[in-house]
């Protein structure tokens, strides 16, 4: 009775397309979440003197760049969900790629044996199969031999890493799949690309395999600060993941690498929040000068840390200036290759801003709230 009242609900305040954000076809998501890659390389492609669009990254050791990345880069706002409230992004992970992002976060449950990527409940938002959205983007790092990669899977069911090794292994993708000898001897972007191992792929909750040792357990090789923000005063550099990593310093020196969280949620209602796009101008800037601003995190943690951040992720990539906040913590000013967002906003998204995500109005959000009925 609870399953129907709450999909009744849905369905009379915001119709059939905007259920499908809830109560997902899974046909629907699987194509918008992975979507069809670039048909054109980047500039980047041609030019082994470029590696991830510049050629002072050329040389610089893996782990001493910023990655800027997508937060649940398969969880879309746009009309394949119906808007949904529960997206983090506007644009899909193949897009991100292509306007110089190299870091993508999912979330993986495992549903009826099913790698899926789901949003807290395959309920709630369902991009599709795992392998369907690997397999998008093995077909663009085929496209782009210059550029190194990294994806960061949340094991959200524990699934067995053989689950994951066997979605890798059907999309392709893992012909890319680079495997460390050295948690601090990390090789240069040109030797990855020479040797052609240019996706870094770390996993939550997993135990490395030697059947699969380029599937990397996360907190192995990474610290992350916080991740659940409300306030723009709210962000810091402090090593909340893995508990056992202590303080920043201690956590470089042994080896592992620095990611910032740095997105910022909103209260809807008790213990329900979802991703804020009232401010995401402000949160997203490559601006140091106001509290909340990213380039001011970046900064900060650069600044306590006495290294720059290895990974950022960012919520609704295409506001701000999130890739710009990535080149100034690299020090680079030359970036070529790169798809502007402007020119790829046809079809990759209905949204083009903040002021799209303020026209779901009540419809939206009680349908957001029924979903959540089927959790309790």
């Amino acid at each position: 009775m609870r399953f129907s009242v709450a999909r009744l609900l849905a369905t009379a305040l915001i119709g059939t397309a905007g259920v499908q954000a809830v109560f997902p076809r899974p046909e629907a998501s699987e194509i918008s979440s992975a979507a069809t890659p670039s048909s054109t390389a980047s500039s980047a492609s041609s030019s082994s003197s470029v590696c991830n669009n510049s050629p002072v990254l050329c040389d610089r050791h893996y782990n001493d760049i910023t990655y800027m990345g997508a937060h649940d880069s398969a969880f879309l706002r746009d009309a394949s969900t119906g808007n949904s409230v529960a997206g983090n992004q506007f644009k899909n992970a193949t897009f991100a790629l292509d306007a110089g992002l190299r870091f993508l976060q999912a979330q993986v449950h495992n549903e009826n044996n099913t790698l899926r990527l789901c949003h807290t409940s395959c309920s709630l938002l369902d991009a599709g199969p795992l392998e369907t959205w690997l397999a998008a983007i093995n077909d663009w790092v085929v496209g782009h031999p210059s550029d190194v990669i990294t994806l960061l899977l949340v094991n959200s069911d524990d699934a067995d890493v053989s689950k994951f090794a066997d979605a890798f292994e059907k999309s392709g993708i893992d012909k890319f799949g680079f495997t460390p000898t050295s948690k601090t001897a990390w090789p240069s972007l040109a030797q990855m690309i020479a040797n052609d191992t240019r996706v870094v792929s770390f996993i939550t909750n997993i135990d490395s395999s030697a059947a699969s040792p380029h599937l990397l357990p996360e907190f192995n090789y990474i610290f992350e600060t916080p991740f659940t923000v409300l306030e723009l005063d709210g962000f810091n550099c402090t090593v909340d993941r893995p508990s056992n990593a202590g303080p920043a310093s201690n956590a470089f020196s042994k080896g592992l690498m620095g990611l910032v969280n740095h997105f910022k949620d909103q209260v809807v209602t008790g213990s329900i929040i979802i991703p804020d796009t009232t401010n995401i101008n402000l949160v997203n800037s490559a601006a140091t000068n106001a509290t909340g601003n990213l380039g001011l995190h970046i900064q900060q943690c650069n600044q306590e840390w006495s290294h720059r951040p290895s990974f950022v992720l960012v919520d609704f990539w295409d506001q701000g200036s999130t890739v710009k906040a990535a080149d100034n913590s690299n020090g680079i000013s030359d970036a070529t290759g790169r798809t502007s967002v402007a020119s790829n906003s046809s079809g990759s998204s209905s949204a083009d801003g903040v002021s799209s995500t303020r026209e779901l109005g009540t419809g939206a959000l009680i349908a957001f709230f029924a979903a959540t009925l089927l959790m309790i």
